[in-house]
């Protein structure tokens, strides 16, 4: 008889917890949120701050067509690697913006030639030196392998498709340093968690020229009629003259390469704010890409992320 009313009891008080809730447990004091001291948060940040021993480039990339064009004439290359071992550490990257010029035959044509053709020329110089081994070193400077490359999209656009042009902003990234081919409008920046944005790049533009010359203001130039109209571009002219330099590539900033579907739409604010609110670099190119979108898109889109981790 005990027996089985102790049966009975197990049942019922089994029944019975697996019945209760969480806040049928919880007392509400101890259900309410408490402030974090000072300490606790240095202890949280201490532990989930990552140290990285390897050094290497992080990148991400966005584009849209845009909400006023029916042709998407922009390309865009982003080609991240690292090399490490015993023999060092090298962080390789190779990034390219290019926009077809609008209003010419083929635009979409010489944009993807040139990002093609130039990233093509690149990683081929660039394959003994990653691949071989013992590691070959490169016979010619960054900068000279940049020219040819730049040489050799002018004539491959205007073989494929003549009377069309396009912009050109690449960056090469190995090691510590970046070297930068700039042809166009397309843009190359450094940008701070501060939110300042050094401009690296200098629009080929009628209008960037005016401002540089002193002969307009930035203001006046910002709502210029001509301020789409280049001077210099791939595909355009017998002789081109690209701009060629190499920095360091930005400390504790971030590199960004777009196109002025991005920077001609959306003040440096603007940009900063997009990229503060994300997370990761995927989702701040893609904000970027929406907030360009929302203030009109009025043309192509394109943007390119790199970070230097470690």
């Amino acid at each position: 008889m005990f027996d089985s009313i102790k049966k009975i009891f197990k049942k019922e008080k089994k029944e019975l917890e697996s019945s209760l809730k969480v806040e049928d447990v919880i007392a509400p004091n101890e259900s309410e949120t408490i402030p974090l001291s000072p300490e606790h948060v240095e202890d949280i940040i201490a532990t989930h701050a990552l140290q990285y021993e390897l050094q290497h480039l992080v990148a991400a990339s966005g584009q849209s067509v845009g909400k006023q064009r029916e042709l998407n004439e922009d390309s865009l290359m982003a080609i991240t690697t690292t090399l490490a071992g015993n023999a060092g550490n090298t962080p390789f990257g190779l990034y390219i913006v290019a926009d077809g010029m609008g209003g010419h035959q083929y635009g979409e044509v010489a944009s993807n030639t040139a990002m093609r053709t130039f990233g093509g020329h690149i990683m081929r110089e660039f394959h003994p030196f990653l691949f071989s081994l013992p590691t070959t070193p490169l016979n010619e400077s960054l900068q000279d392998l940049m020219l040819a490359g730049v040489s050799q999209a002018q004539e491959a656009i205007q073989r494929e498709a003549p009377g069309s042009g396009t912009t050109l902003t690449a960056a090469l990234v190995v090691g510590q340093q970046v070297s930068i081919a700039h042809v166009g409008d397309s843009r190359a920046y450094a940008v701070y968690p501060d939110g300042r944005f050094d401009l690296i790049s200098r629009d080929h533009s009628l209008v960037g020229r005016l401002e540089e010359l002193g002969q307009i203001t930035a203001e006046e130039a910002e709502n210029h009629p001509q301020k789409n109209v280049l001077y210099r571009a791939l595909g355009q002219g017998e002789v081109l003259e690209p701009d060629l330099f190499t920095l360091p590539f930005p400390q504790k900033g971030t590199l960004m390469i777009c196109s002025d579907g991005l920077w001609g739409v959306l003040t440096e604010k603007e940009m900063h704010k997009a990229m503060s609110d994300a997370d990761t670099l995927e989702r701040a190119c893609q904000n970027l890409v929406n907030a360009a979108n929302a203030a009109g898109g009025p043309d192509n889109i394109s943007v390119v992320l790199v970070k230097m981790i470690g």
